[in-house]
């Protein structure tokens, strides 16, 4: 069977490597060899897929289905590894070898097709939400700890980007100024440190069989909560954007999701701000326009 990227991998990666790298041209072989190794079966690559890894649905020897998945050094895979080795399974995909590879993992088999998104928008804000709060654990002690960033470090990476890209429109130069403000007052004193998602939102919930919903393709960060749960505030900002109450609504779910999950509504407000400004700025950068603009309107509105 031909293992080749699928094209939105293949635009994603060029996105965030726009000088190219070796990767992709080596992941034909490099998935036959995992495939070999295990003595899977492959039923299919999952289309569209990931925008940072190649996932295959397969069957082990035993005939029990799983997901095999591979991902560049840039995606951070052995993260990956070490967030769903400390999870267990709880509230996350298993892990099924813990000691593999690298950038190669071995997951439970979910649902592929039906992810949280699917369900109505307040059911599927409860069921993230509940979803989410099974993951804020301690984080490791031992030496795996080691291999998370914290939020203080990514968003500190992100910071310069922004800085850089905002470039000489006003608004756009407020914005940014707003978001790095709202950072740099939220870093100076967070209320706890958990292992969390790191890129949560909707589509990363899959239905599953042990467990009604359980979360996949963390991104993980070590940090207080308000951070992960900010992603999930603007989930469906298509649909915010496009509505006349759309700047209500967005009020409305900082204020709903803080209470249910009891973070600081005010926390949220401002790592909400901080990261739809900088995956609109990203989004600029990249090339993608119509993203930037939903982006940075939602961020107005915080």
């Amino acid at each position: 069977m031909a293992f080749e990227p699928p094209q939105r991998l293949v635009r994603a990666l060029g996105e965030t490597a726009p000088d190219g790298d070796d990767w992709l041209e080596k992941l034909p072989e490099a998935a036959r060899q995992a495939v070999a190794l295990r003595e899977l079966t492959v039923e299919r690559v999952q289309l569209p897929g990931g925008r940072s890894s190649l996932v295959m649905l397969v069957r082990r020897p035993d005939g029990t289905p799983a997901v095999l998945k591979l991902a560049p050094p840039r995606a951070r895979p052995e993260s990956e590894r070490a967030a769903l080795a400390h999870w267990g399974g709880r509230g996350a995909v298993h892990l099924l070898e813990p000691f593999t590879a690298e950038g190669v993992l071995l997951l439970e088999r979910l649902s592929p097709d039906v992810s949280v998104r699917s369900l109505p928008e307040a059911k599927a804000l409860l069921e993230a939400a509940g979803t989410l709060r099974r993951l804020w654990v301690e984080p490791p002690a031992d030496a795996d700890a080691h291999v998370f960033e914290t939020v203080a470090e990514r968003t500190g990476r992100q910071a310069e980007a922004m800085r850089a890209s905002a470039g000489a429109d006003a608004e756009l130069v407020a914005l940014v100024d707003a978001a790095l403000g709202a950072r740099e007052e939220l870093l100076a004193a967070p209320p706890e440190d958990r292992l969390l998602h790191g890129t949560f939102r909707q589509s990363k919930v899959l239905a599953g069989e042990r467990t009604p919903w359980l979360a996949v393709g963390p991104d993980p960060v070590v940090g207080e909560c308000a951070f992960d749960l900010a992603r999930l505030v603007r989930d469906r900002v298509e649909d915010l954007i496009a509505s006349p109450s759309g700047a209500a609504t967005t009020r409305r779910r900082v204020k709903r999701l803080a209470e249910s999950l009891d973070v600081d509504q005010e926390r949220l407000r401002g790592w909400t701000l901080f990261r739809a400004v900088e995956s609109g700025v990203r989004a600029l950068r990249v090339g993608r326009p119509r993203d930037a603009e939903l982006l940075l309107e939602f961020a107005g509105w915080l």
